[in-house]
Formats: structure tokens, C-alpha cells, sequence
């Protein structure tokens, strides 16, 4: 099976188990999904979804994020991991959307990658999400996925995006990338994984793969068994 067929099998069965997948993280526009994104890096859509709340209470928009002091958005975000770095820069992009952009979050990869705490990956979310641009933002779920079902080598998160957009049509990439993370959540974990049993992995997962990663773990030295 190329590698072609075995994305359009695969797509088949996205569609019916998640024919209308729900974006992750909670947001009412472009830019509080923004910042929900840039809190979400090494940190739960859960944790997420629990500290925005507060946060967009005080500031749901770039001119009164800006306003606020670096130290009270640090307050309504210290449960995120990377809170200092994430306070920082959500204050930063804030001040800059107004100055550069007119209050408005751009959408424009290149003009959102300019901004502090803003990567590709964050920008793909955005630019997919809020603005319906085709994008296929590829996180580390994403990239685990593609080389379980050997649709890319698994190099780097690049190479990934990269083989993605070859084998899946454009009009589906947007799709895809929110489907993809709620079958890794329901039915593809990195650990406790059976292979035999998973809708994808049985048949899209090579057999060598699939046999180490059906064996039992070993136990830890100095572990009972």
C-alpha cells in the first residue's frame, strides 16, 4: 500500500469517527485563541482551558492585555508550564498587535511568526483555526501518529508537515489536524498502547513496530517480576 492510499484509508476512517471535531482549546476569537495557543506549549489544553478564563476576564483584547502588568497576567497563568517566558511574551505580542497591526490579529504567517512566543506551529493553529487559512500545524501527538502509521520518517516536526501535506489534500488539512489529536486522545496513546486493537495501527502500523510495540514493558531493575 503507498503511502497515498494508505492517507486516503485513513482519512476514511477520521471522518466517520470524528466527522466534526471541536477545536481543543476554548476561544471566542482570534485572539484569545491566539494566547490560548501560545499557553498551551508544554502544557495541557486542559490546564489551559481552567486558567483562560480569569485571564480573558481581566484582558480579552491586544489593548488591554498591553495595559496589564507583566505580573498580573504571570498571577492568572503560574499553573501553565513556562509561566514567566508565557507572561512576557503574551504582554509583548499584545503591544505589538496594536502598534503594527491596528488591535487586530494578523493573518499572515509571516507577521504572526513575528511576534514573541509565536512559532509555526502556533501561527498554523491560528491561521487554520480563526482564519480558515489551510494549514496543517503538526505538535508532538501529530508527529508521533505520522510515523506510527508510516506516512513520514519521523524526523523533526518539519519533515512531518511536510510529508502531511503531500499525501493529504489541501481542502482536508484544517480537518485533519483537529481529528488526528482527538484519535491520538481516544484511541492511539504514546504508552499502553495495543497496537491490534487501535483502527489505524492495526493494518497502517508496520508489523516489526507493531510486535515491539505490543511487548510488555520491562520491568524496572530492582522491580518485583
Amino acid at each position: 500500500m503507498t503511502r497515498a492510499e494508505k492517507a486516503a484509508r485513513i482519512d476514511e476512517i477520521l471522518e466517520r469517527l470524528f466527522p466534526d471535531p471541536p477545536v481543543p482549546l476554548d476561544h471566542s476569537d482570534p485572539f484569545t485563541l491566539l494566547v490560548a495557543v501560545v499557553l498551551s506549549a508544554q502544557c495541557t489544553d486542559l490546564r489551559v482551558n481552567m486558567v483562560t478564563p480569569g485571564l480573558f476576564e481581566r484582558a480579552s483584547n491586544p489593548e488591554a492585555m498591553a495595559a496589564l502588568p507583566e505580573r498580573s497576567i504571570l498571577a492568572k497563568i503560574r499553573t501553565c508550564g513556562l509561566a514567566p517566558g508565557k507572561a512576557r511574551a503574551i504582554r509583548e505580542l499584545s503591544r505589538l498587535i496594536v502598534e503594527r497591526h491596528d488591535g487586530c490579529v494578523p493573518a499572515d504567517f509571516e507577521a504572526l511568526e513575528a511576534l514573541p512566543g509565536v512559532g509555526h506551529k502556533t501561527a498554523s493553529v491560528v491561521m487554520a483555526q480563526a482564519f480558515g487559512v489551510p494549514a496543517f500545524p503538526v505538535d508532538t501527538h501529530i508527529h508521533r501518529l505520522a510515523a506510527r502509521w508510516g506516512l513520514s520518517s519521523g524526523r523533526n516536526v518539519e519533515q512531518t508537515e511536510r510529508d502531511l501535506k503531500r499525501v493529504f489534500p489541501r481542502r482536508s488539512w484544517n480537518r485533519l489536524h483537529l481529528q488526528i489529536i482527538h484519535f491520538g486522545r481516544s484511541h492511539c496513546p504514546a504508552r499502553g498502547h495495543e497496537p491490534d486493537a487501535c483502527p489505524i495501527c492495526s493494518w497502517a502500523m508496520s508489523a516489526s513496530r507493531r510486535r515491539a510495540e505490543s511487548r510488555p514493558a520491562r520491568p524496572r531493575r530492582g522491580s518485583p517480576g
